[in-house]
């Protein structure tokens, strides 16, 4: 997400930019947004999320990685009209996985020594 808000805002200083980064993110067989809703999008950038899940939507696959349960994309998404039409296009149709609380970087976190 963060690479994501990094090549919109380059977009949007170019003619047809933001269209044109549309049509990207539309077009992957399988979109993978790491990083989902750990800040919060502007109005901007809400709306281009708007614009690539309507394209996607019910014709190629995405995923969403998080740290958010689902309940909360909502509200981390303005809470308005423009996140209930996100959630709409996520929701549906979708499959959700929650892997837990288990943390991997913990596990395999090397003990510090001290001396």
């Amino acid at each position: 997400m963060p690479d994501l808000a990094e090549q919109l805002d380059t977009a949007t200083g170019k003619p047809a930019g933001v269209r044109k980064l549309v049509r990207k993110y539309s077009t992957y067989t399988l979109l993978v947004l790491d990083e989902w809703l750990l800040d919060k999008p502007d109005e901007r950038m809400r709306s281009f999320l708007l614009e690539i899940m309507e394209h996607r939507y019910d014709t190629v696959s995405t995923v969403f990685v998080t740290q958010y349960p689902v309940k909360d994309w909502h509200e981390r998404l303005g809470g308005d009209v423009t996140a209930d039409a996100i959630m709409d296009r996520i929701v549906h149709n979708g499959i959700t996985i929650n892997t837990g609380e288990y943390n991997m970087r913990r596990h395999h976190a090397h003990p510090t020594t001290t001396n």
